[in-house]
């Protein structure tokens, strides 16, 4: 999927949006957290906190698809009953029908 340079600009700007405001998420766990870490250990906080963060993600992403999935089958029904064509009134202009057999 090749994408113009405007749509490249408009990926990268939203990728260094979520990184800033991650940033300040981890700072403000860190923070909340009573914990004064330097170098290394800020690292690693920063590090289990962004996996922990996105187990967590994973998970509720996997939830709201459960539910999506139980939902789809009475939203397409509602639908299909909602943009279904009325179907014309039958009425038959001809002669009943009259079998062809032969009577015994």
């Amino acid at each position: 999927m090749k994408m113009g340079p405007e749509e490249r600009k408009v990926l990268r700007e939203r990728e260094q949006a979520y990184r800033a405001r991650v940033k300040l998420e981890v700072d403000a766990a860190l923070r909340d957290s009573g914990l004064r870490l330097d170098g290394e250990k800020r690292e690693q906080f920063e590090q289990r906190y962004l996996q922990e963060r996105r187990r967590i993600e994973y998970e509720l992403r996997q939830e709201t698809e459960a539910k999506r999935q139980q939902q789809l089958p009475a939203l397409q029904e509602r639908l299909k009953k909602e943009f279904q064509e009325p179907s014309p009134p039958i009425t038959s202009t001809s002669a009943p029908a009259v079998s062809t057999s032969p009577k015994k």
